[in-house]
């Protein structure tokens, strides 16, 4: 799923009903326009049940569709206010649409510097060990324990190719594992802000549509799920049950959530819908902030990267041919 899809889809969405058209012909309409995905089968799907008398939320939880969607499209229907609760959910997924299309471009960069980082690396051992072969030096053989002999300079040639490719390959790991992916995503610059925004938005959202603060908390829980920012909501949770019903109270102690989030939220009072939508905007901010930071800083440090990676295949190289001359000079003299 697109967030800037989703969002746009619920921005029609919400206009359709808002102007007295039935919420399962606003679906039809709506996915024959939308492009073939795995989206559009499930409202169609979705569509289908509303039209065969299923009530909203059963035909809802049937569905592939975000937690939070399934949530929240039930919360419209019971207070009658499912436009509202649409435009809201549009609002939400266009802003995190923003701030993850930045994020991503500051993944792309550092996955391209890799990439021909690598091929320059694979080119640069591949031409050098051509010249070492073909060159043929007397005196060079690959059991000389000398420091450029030519088993020596081979190593040395391809332990950059092997190193990048060993760092692309652990990078691969870390994207595709989903555990080991949110747990990246609270702890990386950027990421971290980024993460904060996104369960601040999704607690206004709920909060905002008349979902109470208990069931908000568990819905977030689920959302974060083997998450540290999970573990966190579910002792927010038990000490909202115990009786702490301020926020501050409720959310001190923890080390996922930093002060200033707490502050923000817990300066709000009973306006918790409130304090999480500035907390969203701030640290909406931050990570907009950082992302552009950490963009600017790429490009000199690939270049430097590049740099050393040169430096590091040619050094043997002209050792070699330094060891060579040296070795004409003696025979000359």
């Amino acid at each position: 799923m697109k967030n800037d899809e989703f969002s746009f889809f619920n921005q029609q969405l919400a206009a359709m009903v808002r102007d007295g058209i039935p919420l399962e012909s606003a679906l039809r309409r709506l996915c024959a326009d939308m492009r073939q995905s795995p989206l559009r089968s499930e409202l169609e799907k979705l569509e289908a049940d509303l039209a065969k008398g299923a009530p909203l939320r059963e035909a809802a939880a049937a569905r592939q569709l975000p937690d939070l969607y399934r949530q929240m499209l039930e919360v419209g229907a019971q207070s009658n206010n499912l436009p509202a609760v649409l435009t809201m959910l549009a609002d939400h997924y266009q802003r995190r649409h923003v701030v993850w299309t930045r994020l991503k471009g500051l993944m792309v960069y550092p996955v391209i510097v890799l990439i021909g980082t690598f091929l320059l690396s694979c080119f640069l051992a591949l031409v050098l060990s051509e010249m070492v072969r073909s060159v043929g030096i007397p005196g060079f053989n690959p059991m000389d324990p000398r420091p450029y002999s030519v088993s020596n300079m081979y190593i040395a040639l391809w332990a950059a190719p092997v190193l990048i490719g060993l760092a692309a390959v652990m990078l691969c790991v870390a994207v595709n594992l989903p555990g080991l992916r949110c747990a990246l995503r609270w702890r990386l610059p950027a990421f971290r802000e980024a993460s904060l925004a996104q369960v601040a938005s999704a607690l206004a959202l709920m909060l905002k549509s008349g979902v109470p603060l208990d069931q908000a908390l568990a819905l977030m829980e689920q959302l974060e799920r083997g998450t540290p920012a999970g573990h966190e909501i579910g002792r927010w949770r038990e000490r909202l049950a115990s009786g702490q019903g301020k926020f501050d109270a409720m959310a001190s102690g923890g080390k996922t959530f930093p002060p200033l989030f707490i502050w923000t939220v817990s300066q709000s009072h009973e306006d918790l819908a409130g304090g999480f939508q500035r907390a969203s905007e701030i640290y909406q901010a931050r990570a907009s902030s950082r992302t552009e930071m950490l963009l600017y800083s790429a490009l000199p440090c690939s270049v430097l990267v590049l740099g050393v990676v040169i430096i590091t295949q040619l050094q043997p190289v002209l050792g070699m041919f330094a060891s060579f001359m040296n070795m004409f000079t003696m025979v000359g003299s």
